[in-house]
């Protein structure tokens, strides 16, 4: 917190007026990178979409493109979270937010009938989320070298096989 606020040129005692703590400031900051690249509108073709499959696919879309955007945020929370238990919270906070998308696009699927019969819209959640993971985005484009467009295509493919109903 010293060092946010000396780089910010206030005391840290005017920080804390404005996040008590650091949990609280963290999560700020993940949601204001979100302000600054215009998260919403990223997800405005998944917001809009007029049926389930069109969902789920600008979903991966706006969320697997943004995974490079905020990689390094997510690196530095991720490293402080087994220690950190403010960086947990506010890694936590932003996945709650994804998984929050990832059950807007499973309910559509659902709401079409168009999701597998066996799998109920909480168990379909999980698996598309875990699916999104920047973690899973990381081996596939940093440790084993696709493109973005690689990794997109593929992860929508393996996305529509694990939760659309075969025709």
């Amino acid at each position: 917190m010293s060092d946010i606020a000396k780089a910010a040129g206030i005391t840290r005692q005017a920080l804390y007026l404005h996040f008590p703590t650091r949990a609280e400031l963290l999560v700020a900051a993940t949601r204001h990178i979100d302000s600054v690249k215009d998260v919403d509108a990223r997800l405005a073709n998944s917001r809009a979409a007029t049926s389930g499959r069109e969902r789920l696919v600008a979903f991966i879309s706006a969320w697997g493109g943004y995974i490079p955007e905020i990689h390094g945020m997510s690196v530095a929370l991720r490293a402080m979270r087994d220690s950190d238990a403010e960086a947990a919270a506010a890694w936590d906070d932003r996945m709650q937010a994804v998984r929050h998308g990832c059950a807007a696009a499973v309910q559509a699927l659902a709401a079409d009938k168009v999701l597998r019969e066996d799998l109920n819209e909480e168990a379909a959640t999980d698996l598309l989320w875990t699916l999104l993971s920047v973690e899973n985005w990381e081996h596939l484009v940093r440790d084993c070298g696709w493109s973005q467009l690689d990794y997109e295509s593929q992860i929508t493919g393996l996305a529509e096989a694990a939760l659309l109903a075969t025709a």
